[in-house]
């Protein structure tokens, strides 16, 4: 059976949906969320790559693919393209797709650790620095899918990735060995605040030197550099972390995360299945 084939054209399909069916898949919501802000989106290309398939004994195969999509936004006379890499498990039975759905996201811890934003004294001399926002931006997009073999790769990957971008635009390590103090990231050990979302909003507020995030009132207030930080639930545990790299033609941020791997994406989620409703931000000015 040629799989590539087969998913091809049940993407064709799936793309060519009534106007009711518009936010039918992932890809036609994300493309009728930029419509309904006023952009246009007059091009979509998709990017497969099968991962591994498993027949079961009913003869029914479980087929797992990464389905690199890009958008191609218009603003005016402005265009700017959005990139996401979503993991997709899919069930084919007599050459036929019976099931399409997003593969689950690896669970989040259930006890956040607590943190301490204070680190040792010799620390002190990290109390201010000069933050390169173009070092962090440019490493945001050298490695927004990717991973650095010099660091860690995460199942839950959205804080290390938002870690390493700060890290390159020159922010200073304190607090170790402690894992529950500072922010910092070496050898084969690291902070909390380093690798978990809820750990590394809460240092941002509450660190006085180093490292510290300055909250601002709303996301158009944010420049190139800057962290937008996600409750998706709105229950008090922080799920998510990005990076802003670049703003939209409304002043609006463009942000790249790791888990699901994304570049230039609109900075309200919306389009994620985690999202809800009751979503809250913090934005977070980094640097002084």
């Amino acid at each position: 059976m040629d799989y590539k084939e087969l998913l091809e054209a049940y993407w064709r399909r799936q793309l060519d949906q009534r106007a009711e069916e518009k936010k039918a898949n992932w890809i036609l919501r994300k493309k009728y969320l930029h419509e309904s802000r006023g952009s246009k989106v007059p091009r979509m290309r998709g990017e497969g790559k099968l991962l591994g398939t498993k027949t079961e004994k009913d003869g029914t195969t479980r087929l797992q693919y990464d389905l690199l999509a890009t958008f191609f936004i218009k603003q005016g006379n402005s265009f700017y393209h959005e990139e996401e890499k979503r993991r997709h498990t899919v069930s084919i039975k007599e050459e036929e797709i019976i099931n399409d759905q997003l593969a689950d996201r690896p669970a989040l811890p259930k006890d956040v650790p607590a943190i301490s934003v204070f680190g040792k004294e010799e620390d002190i001399r990290a109390s201010r620095f000069n933050y390169d926002r173009r070092a962090a931006v440019q490493y945001a997009e050298r490695w927004w899918n990717e991973y650095n073999p010099n660091y860690k790769e995460f199942a839950v990957d959205c804080t290390n990735y938002i870690s390493q971008c700060l890290a390159a635009g020159g922010a200073p390590m304190r607090g170790m060995p402690n894992k529950g103090e500072g922010w910092w990231y070496q050898g084969d050990s690291w902070s909390y605040s380093w690798a978990v979302a809820h750990s590394l909003r809460w240092y941002l507020s509450g660190s006085t030197q180093g490292l510290k995030g300055r909250e601002m009132e709303k996301a158009s207030d944010l420049s190139p550099g800057d962290v937008i930080c996600y409750d998706f639930q709105g229950d008090g545990r922080w799920d998510h972390n990005t990076i802003v790299v670049t703003k939209d033609l409304q002043g609006e941020p463009l942000v790249n995360a790791h888990t699901d791997n994304s570049r230039h994406r609109y900075w309200s989620y919306e389009d994620s299945m985690a999202w809800t409703e009751n979503c809250k931000y913090k934005f977070f000015r980094i640097g002084e």
